[in-house]
């Protein structure tokens, strides 16, 4: 009767989260390509066949890249909203009917004995949002894709047992790169992506006394680097008066590998 998890690739380049309970499972987005989602799976030694459900958070290509595809391939069915629905239908080829559902923002819905809440985020998409995942008594969180973390967010979000939690780019990376300013200012708006500080912020407002993991998510590839999210997160939380290693622990995910299948 337990809850496990993998963030099967997170970055820039392709987003996808799988979650598990003893009667379903669960995969969130599928942003690389069928190939590469078949092999995320065989190396936490799962069957992308038995999914029970396919969650979308939004229409981003680096997070549907592949969902058609195996979507089709296992004859899964698909969960997002309306708009979802009308922004990615062009790109992720003909779903049969059957496969088609909706899943509103500001819901809940149930697979077998797993609880899924969703809520809507600040991003550039038709209507973002992400997940809270239920199940006997564990919480557990998935938020990213968003310009900042609302208070109404923090009042979903707060006191997990884990967060996987967007930590996208370092500010002075991101203000010196080599992106055009037009993109730039869109990764800095409200509607664009949290930096390294203020996810950090935000963490130091939600994190609770039954918090353990946070697993610093959708980090930028030119704009951040897994220890300068760390150091950056690390220093912000402890200047909010929060210790790493004293409760809770940080860990690192990357755009093309899973973290190790883990217990809630």
């Amino acid at each position: 009767m337990s809850m496990h998890f993998s963030v099967l690739a997170s970055g820039s380049t392709g987003n996808a989260f799988y979650v598990e309970t003893e009667d379903s499972s669960i995969l969130v987005d599928a942003g690389l390509s069928g190939k590469q989602m078949d092999s995320l799976f065989q190396q936490i030694n799962r069957d992308p066949s038995k999914l029970s459900a396919i969650l979308v958070t939004h229409e981003h290509s680096d997070h549907i890249k592949g969902l058609g595809i195996l979507a089709r391939k296992y004859k899964l069915p698909i969960y997002a909203n309306e708009k979802t629905w009308k922004a990615m239908e062009s790109s992720i080829g003909q779903i049969p009917l059957e496969q088609k559902f909706i899943f509103e923002m500001e819901s809940v819905k149930s697979f077998g004995s797993l609880e899924v809440e969703s809520f809507g985020v600040s991003h550039d998409a038709a209507e973002p949002m992400f997940y809270v995942f239920h199940h006997t008594g564990k919480k557990l969180v998935l938020i990213t894709d968003t310009g900042y973390v609302s208070d109404r967010m923090k009042g979903i979000i707060s006191n997990a047992d884990t967060y996987i939690f967007e930590s996208n780019h370092d500010v002075q990376m991101l203000r010196m790169g080599r992106y055009p300013w037009s993109v730039k200012r869109r990764i800095l708006s409200d509607v664009g992506h949290v930096s390294n500080e203020d996810a950090a912020i935000a963490m130091s407002e939600v994190i609770g006394d039954r918090t353990k993991r946070i697993y610093l998510a959708h980090l930028s590839l030119d704009n951040n680097m897994k220890d300068l999210a760390r150091m950056s997160v690390t220093q912000t939380l402890e200047s909010q008066g929060l210790r790493v290693g004293e409760g809770f622990s940080l860990y690192d995910t990357d755009p093309k590998k899973p973290t190790e299948l883990v217990c809630v």
